[in-house]
């Protein structure tokens, strides 16, 4: 594997550019706001923009008619519940109906706001258009193997997964709670599913197997620590080599420093420049991250089939390219909207060894 992206890696970078070719076409039809720009499309505050992530592990289950928070308390600790009502697209609140002086917060109704149903009307036929981009740019046939390769590792999947990355916790570590009935069904696995749910839940599930046995998080190794070493690297150029926002890459480095296993120091001393320098601890976890993904992989395959995790990392590779050989073809269609606030920063030279779904919105570069 060491002159091959590991397998969490090319899921990583097909789900990052999938999420984000379906977020800036959403941002283009949708009435919203963001730290730039008041309302765009449709006139109106709109909402504040957010990504796929929190379509997919919560909006799409909150009906029109309003649910009960018990049913949805699983998939609300996959998002940020304060957020969508702080964003404007749902409200949560006891239900008129109620007359008891005090109900308990599992029997308030959460509902979507006039913004959120326009919002998920937008959303819900959203990724079947791109997955059909997907088809034309990359050829139906190697997209449907894709997808054939997906399922058959999902089809044996032991439990049911949500159908994005959570948001992450502490560490940046992956949780999973109990997803209750509306996300728990297994009917809908398989063709079921769009792509990008296919590409989460075989990411998820790999994540969650490294993550048992590491004390650094998946996202923390891929997207930090595989950039260090002992000499020191500035660490004004991690955005641009992991892919992932300044604001992301800040939090990271925190910390990684906080907890022993790397060094923030100015290189030279009278320098401007920062320089992140991996500890002895570090340099245990970055090769603890190195093993665990071959020895996962290994597992997957007598556990899965060598033909179908050799047969997903082939089509995955198909989509990526070569990592050597410059920039991937998944980049072709990431071109932001003109007036899109992606327009407004510098295009990612590279894309996320990992998706790092933050709080703000779940955008999953880290911004």
């Amino acid at each position: 594997m060491a002159d091959r992206l590991p397998l969490p890696t090319l899921l990583s970078q097909a789900l990052v550019a999938f999420t984000v070719e379906f977020d800036n076409e959403a941002e283009t039809r949708m009435a919203h706001r963001t730290t730039t720009a008041g309302a765009a499309t449709g006139g109106g505050r709109g909402v504040w923009l957010v990504s796929l992530a929190m379509w997919a592990n919560f909006m799409q289950f909150v009906s029109e008619e309003g649910i009960p928070f018990r049913d949805l308390e699983g998939p609300a600790k996959l998002t940020n519940l304060a957020g969508l009502q702080r964003w404007g697209y749902i409200t949560f609140e006891p239900d008129p109906a109620d007359t008891r002086p005090k109900p308990p917060r599992a029997d308030w109704v959460v509902r979507p706001t006039r913004s959120g149903r326009r919002a998920q009307r937008i959303w819900g036929p959203l990724a079947g258009e791109i997955e059909r981009r997907w088809e034309q740019r990359f050829g139906s046939d190697g997209i449907a193997r894709l997808r054939g390769s997906l399922e058959s590792l999902i089809d044996q999947f032991d439990v049911p997964l949500p159908r994005y990355l959570p948001v992450v916790h502490h560490g940046m570590f992956t949780r999973v709670p109990p997803l209750g009935p509306l996300m728990a069904t297994t009917s809908e696995r398989g063709s079921g599913f769009d792509l990008s749910v296919l590409l989460s839940q075989v990411l998820l599930a790999f994540t969650l197997d490294f993550e048992r046995e590491s004390k650094v998080s998946l996202v923390m190794c891929a997207d930090a620590l595989r950039l260090l070493d002992g000499e020191g690297v500035r660490v004004r150029d991690l955005p641009r080599r992991a892919g992932v926002s300044k604001e992301g890459v800040a939090m990271m480095v925190g910390y990684l420093e906080r907890r022993g296993f790397i060094v923030v120091e100015r290189d030279p001393p009278d320098s401007r420049t920062n320089v992140a320098r991996l500890t002895p601890k570090g340099e245990m976890a970055l090769n603890t991250y190195r093993r665990l993904l071959e020895e996962i992989q290994a597992r997957w395959t007598a556990r899965f089939g060598t033909q179908e995790v050799a047969g997903l990392r082939a089509d995955l590779e198909d989509l990526v390219g070569d990592p050597s050989g410059g920039q991937s073809p998944l980049l072709e269609g990431l071109q932001p909207p003109p007036d899109g606030w992606r327009a407004s920063v510098p295009r990612p030279a590279t894309l996320p060894h990992h998706p790092m779904v933050l709080h703000r919105g779940g955008y999953p570069d880290g911004s």
